[in-house]
């Protein structure tokens, strides 16, 4: 009877850890994907948001439960998995903002202001309901499910559970961030601006030279003719831009965080 009973009372130890550790696993995971692209999405049900929580946890746990044993303090190891799933969502829903910053410069250069905008969860300018949707397909379509399981494991080695970063390194690492997204935007939307450049200065040779000619009503259809061939051919060279950029990302996240 007492070897059943310690038999009984060493099972309910090793599953009361087990469950521990799945929760704060579940954690980092339940807060990377409440902001990744595809699976943090407002257009995503919430339920199936759960789901995909709770599916890549069941992939990441096994391979890292090892580090999470013996933490010192409980509700700081709660912080710190909140607070670094936070850093990796923030880090990839930048990619996603870089390409809405694009849409907003081709929306200030060309006509397509409004062309193909929609109802959308987040309300986005010109062309970047377009280049989201695109984006998150070819990223899904790439194995981003993978990826992104790879990147919570990865995680453990630059954001070790149970110890919390220095807010100097954080707030290094964010810049670079926000930075690297602001580059790609502009980088991204570097062809519609030239072409936008030389189409005004065309335009204003142009008016200098018949000042009577209407140039404006004339060279309405010429821009948005222009800038829908334009995106015809340069928008899958901007998908593959993005994709890489992406990535990099998903393959070396840290940064300067330790």
């Amino acid at each position: 009877m007492n070897d059943l009973l310690a038999q009984m009372l060493e099972f309910a130890g090793v599953t009361q850890s087990w469950l521990w550790v799945t929760a704060l696993v579940f954690l980092r995971v339940g807060a990377a994907a409440f902001l990744m692209p595809a699976f943090g999405d407002q257009s995503v049900p919430q339920r199936v948001r759960l789901i995909l929580a709770l599916a890549l946890t069941a992939i990441v746990m096994p391979a890292v439960a090892s580090r999470l044993q013996d933490l010192p303090s409980i509700p700081h190891a709660v912080a710190e998995e909140v607070l670094a799933g936070l850093v990796l969502g923030i880090g990839l829903r930048l990619f996603i903002l870089a390409l809405q910053m694009a849409a907003s410069i081709v929306a200030q250069t060309t006509s397509l202001s409004q062309l193909f905008g929609g109802a959308t969860p987040e309300p986005q300018p010109a062309i970047g309901n377009l280049l989201t949707m695109a984006s998150i397909a070819l990223a899904l379509r790439t194995g981003l499910h993978v990826k992104a399981a790879s990147l919570l494991i990865l995680s453990y080695d630059f954001l070790p559970a149970g110890h919390f970063p220095m807010v100097s390194d954080l707030t290094d690492w964010g810049r670079q961030r926000v930075g690297q997204a602001s580059v790609l935007a502009f980088a991204l939307a570097g062809p519609f601006v030239v072409a936008s450049v030389i189409y005004n200065v065309a335009l204003g040779v142009i008016n200098r030279a018949m000042p009577q000619m209407p140039v404006s009503l004339v060279g309405a259809p010429i821009l948005t003719a222009g800038a829908l061939i334009l995106m015809a051919l340069v928008v899958p060279t901007m998908l593959m831009v993005w994709m890489e950029g992406f990535d990099t990302f998903l393959a070396n996240p840290s940064g300067s965080v330790p």
